[in-house]
């Protein structure tokens, strides 16, 4: 029982949007015509669910201190509902960011020393999402940061530790990534957006209002799509994730028509799976190429 709480509380649906851009950006190695380094994907892996897994404890620490997470619907927020105590949860989060850190660095070491200040940063920043005393996510800055670093920098990250270079193409392949991890977090604060409001947490949602905060979801899905089929520019095959569209229009369509709070809790599984099976397939059209 322990450890299932403990599972539940790193939110195993919201992992990924820590496992699609090292998949793509290191996929992205083999137009170079150029061997990927396993022991870095794995390390750039690692890195990515451990920043992942850190950010939902913090956010759970921060918010359950706060009292944010008095009443809430979908996955358990350990803090508020008595299942760890605050201190707990906050050394879990510490404790999987310095695993982050250590394995980021090893990472550096061996790839480009100039990605240890973006991973001081990226720490930062996930703690700066809920914590302190001016946190960003509760000001509507959730969806920015979440595309910056677990669409571009996640992405384009995962490509620089094997290649020592940024492209275009690794530019372009981080779009769509990031897009549908920004509709992760958009379908989370759609569903919390009453609470939320409540409690005078404007995330993007409640600062834009329920009908605008459906049409940004839709918005995310859609340039997640259309940029992923721009990538056949690179290789052909991206135009396979068009073949994914009608799970993206079923998605859509249940926003769209008012579904709310826990009607809204599967969905977030859903947009876990497309965010997985959109990467993987073009992560495959790139390792197919040439």
């Amino acid at each position: 029982m322990a450890a299932n709480k403990w599972i539940a509380g790193a939110r195993p649906r919201t992992l990924t949007a820590a496992i699609a851009p090292v998949f793509v950006g290191t996929s992205l190695r083999h137009i170079d015509h150029l061997h990927i380094d396993l022991i870095n994907a794995v390390l750039a892996l690692f890195v990515s669910l451990a920043l992942q897994v850190g950010v939902n404890y913090a956010n759970d620490y921060s918010d359950g201190i706060r009292g944010t997470d008095a009443v809430r619907v979908g996955p358990i927020r350990l803090v508020a509902s008595g299942a760890a105590s605050a201190a707990a949860v906050k050394r879990a989060a510490v404790l999987t960011f310095a695993s982050a850190a250590v394995a980021g660095l090893i990472l550096c070491l061996r790839s480009s020393l100039w990605l240890i200040p973006v991973g001081v940063i990226s720490i930062l920043a996930a703690w700066a999402y809920t914590g302190g005393d001016n946190p960003y996510g509760y000001q509507g800055f959730g969806e920015l940061s979440v595309f910056m670093f677990f669409g571009a920098v996640a992405t384009i990250g995962s490509y620089v530790v094997q290649s020592q270079k940024i492209t275009w193409e690794s530019l372009l392949v981080s779009i769509p990534v990031g897009a549908l991890a920004c509709a992760i977090l958009a379908i989370n604060n759609l569903r919390d957006l009453p609470k939320d409001a409540l409690v005078n947490k404007r995330t993007l949602a409640v600062r834009l209002g329920d009908r605008n905060a459906r049409i940004l979801f839709v918005a995310l899905l859609v340039l997640a799509h259309v940029v992923a089929a721009l990538v056949a520019f690179i290789t052909p095959s991206a135009l396979a994730t068009l073949f994914l569209l009608p799970i993206t229009v079923r998605i859509s369509r249940t926003v769209l028509r008012g579904a709310k709070g826990a009607q809204l809790i599967p969905l977030l599984g859903k947009v876990g799976a497309l965010h997985l099976l959109l990467s993987t397939t073009l992560a495959m059209a790139l390792l197919a190429k040439g």
